[in-house]
């Protein structure tokens, strides 16, 4: 068994004959690492061969339920993305289970405000640490009570049934997120078809005497930061995307005086914003 490991190119482990004999002997339990070429071997010595990539896959939630009990059985996050759920053969798989009982729709209903689409506070990255934490601290049972208690609509912000930031939305930060949007991607059509206007604004602001004056001290303040102002200086089109939202609120100021909403909601874009440029659209030819 070690000797046809070690024949192969893509193996995993050293897989010694002492490592080998420990893990089918069961004296105890080896790495994945050996488990993983030791199935691959014996999956090519199967009449007919068995697919490598499945039986490894079979064995890996073996192999963690040894390690770690049963949980250990269960998909790891990753192998959710990656492979979804299971149970396309018709069968409930124990992560089918563990899904639905996870999901909060299947104990309550949850708060109609809650389901409107909405710009996100913090990163999801962000409320896993910070559930995490809460659970430490304060321990599973009140953690995920409270949980249900605020998909319930009783949440930070919800005021006699109307909650604040979802059925009653504040207008004018829904107005402004809209109005930068818009304003961005004009901004990303303009540098595409004009390679100054990004320097050419720049000196416009500077020579704006109407500025305000607060507006002014935040802008030079910002010019205060090297390292921003390098990835201002880079960005075109192509790089919009790998800038930060600070470099991009930047280059919004540089380039757009003003933008404030002519109609109403529900107006396309172009109709419901007016644009004030810092350096004037050249007319269509």
């Amino acid at each position: 068994m070690s000797t046809l490991i070690r024949s192969r190119d893509d193996r995993l482990s050293e897989a010694s004959h002492e490592s080998v004999r420990s893990a089918v002997n069961g004296k105890r339990v080896p790495r994945w690492e050996t488990v993983h070429d030791i199935v691959v071997v014996l999956a090519g010595l199967c009449s007919p061969p068995r697919d490598e990539k499945s039986e490894t896959a079979r064995f890996l939630p073996l192999w963690r339920a040894v390690r770690e009990g049963e949980s250990g059985a269960l998909k790891s996050f990753q192998e959710l993305v990656n492979g979804g759920w299971g149970g396309e053969d018709g069968k409930w798989t124990p992560e089918l289970i563990t899904g639905m009982l996870i999901n909060p729709f299947s104990a309550i209903q949850i708060h109609p405000s809650l389901a409107v689409p909405h710009e996100p506070l913090v990163s999801e990255d962000q409320w896993v640490h910070a559930m995490a934490r809460l659970i430490e601290e304060q321990g599973a049972d009140h953690t995920l009570r409270v949980l249900l208690h605020t998909l319930k609509g009783d949440y930070v912000g919800a005021e006699e049934g109307a909650p604040y930031g979802y059925r009653n939305p504040d207008r004018e930060a829904m107005e402004a997120y809209a109005a930068f949007q818009y304003g961005c991607q004009e901004i990303l059509r303009r540098l595409s078809r004009e390679p100054n206007l990004l320097a050419a604004s720049i000196r416009a602001m500077h020579a704006d005497e109407t500025m305000d004056r607060d507006d002014r001290a935040e802008m030079l303040e910002n010019e205060s930061d090297l390292s921003l102002m390098r990835e201002v200086m880079i960005v075109t089109p192509d790089t919009w995307d790998e800038v930060s939202e600070e470099a991009h609120h930047m280059v919004f100021g540089y380039l757009i005086k003003q933008i404030s909403p002519v109609g109403p909601l529900g107006l396309p874009d172009a109709e419901r914003f007016r644009i004030t440029w810092r350096i004037p659209e050249p007319s269509a030819a």
